[in-house]
């Protein structure tokens, strides 16, 4: 063997190395690095993919479906419509930050006539309502309406002591004016100490069948610690149906809600 030769095998060897060594570099991290909640692989204590376990995520198999008890769209004035789906959420300690739903609407032929898209958050634990105003559906009557989530839910932990520290109270419900201009008044009042913003407050009106009559939304932009504000809701016509009671539904992203 020539001493060129030698020394070619000898470049060869070095170039070997030194590439090898700039892959072990490059692999090594990623076969050893540490199982996360994002890394696409169910791993560590997970019970899903990236879900369950110590991760924020809950695996659909953790969680009940939400369920749909009824979807209903009410007048306002003639061709402006609000509709109204209500919703539980069986699941104590997981809610949703965003998940879209569309309402149909059909005619009393059961015509399709018109939609509506749009999304909301889901609360922890019990009833909540998902509201769509201002529906315009020209010269058609609207009759019937289906409501249906249209993604898979995104369900994410929430602590059980921020759950039962966090309390939003409606008092003071009373309605006047039922068979002219209603006008439906209400104190809500944040009995925490978590500052909350962005809470929308559904108002649902019942009949002596516990029929939904009309429905209505208002807006409060913050709700700081131990704070109370005073809510209206207002309706330019009188109802169908004589009204007996009140629901009032204080709904928020509790992911947002910060202790100050």
């Amino acid at each position: 063997m020539t001493w060129a030769l030698k020394r070619q095998i000898l470049y060869i060897l070095i170039l070997v190395l030194f590439f090898s060594g700039i892959g072990f570099l490059i692999i090594y991290p990623q076969i050893t690095k540490a199982p996360s909640c994002f890394d696409g692989k169910q791993n560590g204590t997970e019970t899903g993919v990236d879900c369950g376990g110590s991760c924020v995520k809950a695996c659909l198999n953790q969680v009940d479906q939400l369920s749909v008890i009824w979807s209903r769209i009410f007048r306002v004035v003639p061709g402006r419509y609000n509709a109204v789906a209500y919703v539980v959420n069986h699941n104590k300690n997981t809610a949703i930050e965003k998940i879209n739903y569309r309402f149909r609407f059909a005619d009393q032929n059961n015509i399709y006539i018109g939609k509506r898209d749009g999304s909301t958050y889901v609360p922890p634990t019990g009833a909540f309502a998902v509201f769509e105003p201002a529906i315009d559906l020209g010269s058609s009557v609207p009759v019937y309406v289906t409501f249906e989530f249209t993604e898979v839910p995104n369900w994410v932990f929430v602590s059980e002591q921020k759950i039962n520290q966090i309390k939003v109270l409606v008092s003071n419900h009373e309605l006047t004016g039922a068979d002219s201009s209603p006008r439906l008044s209400a104190t809500i009042k944040n009995n925490s100490l978590f500052s909350i913003p962005n809470v929308n407050v559904i108002a649902i009106l019942y009949d002596a069948s516990h029929n939904a009559v009309s429905v209505s939304r208002t807006y409060v932009d913050m709700l700081n610690q131990q704070e109370s504000k005073d809510i209206n809701f207002t309706w330019p016509e009188p109802f169908g149906s004589s009204v007996v009671a009140e629901e009032i539904i204080p709904i928020y992203d509790i992911f947002l809600a910060k202790l100050k």
